[in-house]
């Protein structure tokens, strides 16, 4: 499969070399927006950019029907307006906080287990992420996503960054070392407490995912998430 990069940064190199591993070639690499862009070469264009950068990336590519895997953030008050591009032009899309397979499982964990405490209010829902001092955005993405499979299951009505309230979900956000990824959720009560945990040991199960959607993705069209790249729904 021959895939365009769109960020050449950290994240794309190791999705470079991933892929190439995994028998794909990478046939152009976008860390500017005023490349000239091939897109006919493109079999699936990987997006790991910039927020400024990545909506007119992604529906550049979806002009073009080259479907696309992005895990950009800082763009999404854009993307309904992105998937109405994807539509018009019959392309493909899946956008994730985070491709890391073990990720998109725990986010389904915590989904379930938010269904399970959403009656026993003596439980009050905390969360943590931890990331390394490049992160300079808070909270993180994952952290948000976690936080909303929580809203989406209980009576909480929203997150904060180090605010808690009765319908408040607080998240505190540590920026220590070189930590690549660090989450969790605890259901605390006078009596006990709950936890589930995902620490990732390096960016490279990231980079893998984004690569195992591709391959997924590659003939489909319609907006897709990694729920169903990894059959979770």
């Amino acid at each position: 499969m021959k895939i365009g990069l769109f960020g050449y940064g950290k994240m794309g190199k190791m999705i470079e070399q991933i892929a190439q591993d995994r028998g794909h070639s990478i046939v152009a690499k976008i860390d500017d927006p005023s490349q000239d862009v091939d897109y006919t070469s493109m079999d699936v264009a990987i997006d790991f950019s910039t927020p400024e950068a990545a909506f007119d990336n992604i529906t550049n590519c979806f002009k073009n029907n080259v479907p696309v895997i992005s895990g950009t953030t800082g763009w999404l008050d854009n993307y309904a307006e992105a998937i109405k591009i994807c539509d018009d032009n019959k392309s493909a899309f899946i956008y994730a906080s985070n491709f890391s397979l073990g990720v998109n499982i725990f986010f389904e964990l915590n989904k379930h287990l938010a269904k399970m405490m959403a009656g026993l209010e003596q439980y009050k829902v905390v969360m943590e992420e931890i990331h390394h001092t490049q992160k300079l955005d808070a909270p993180s993405g994952t952290a948000i996503t976690l936080a909303e499979g929580v809203i989406e299951n209980t009576s909480y009505e929203k997150w904060e960054l180090d605010k808690s309230g009765d319908k408040i979900i607080p998240i505190k956000s540590i920026r220590e070392g070189m930590v690549p990824g660090t989450h969790s959720i605890a259901y605390e009560s006078p009596v006990d407490t709950i936890e589930i945990k995902h620490e990732a040991h390096n960016r490279e199960g990231f980079a893998l995912g984004a690569v195992i959607a591709s391959e997924w993705i590659h003939g489909k069209t319609g907006v897709f998430s990694m729920k169903d790249v990894l059959n979770l729904s």
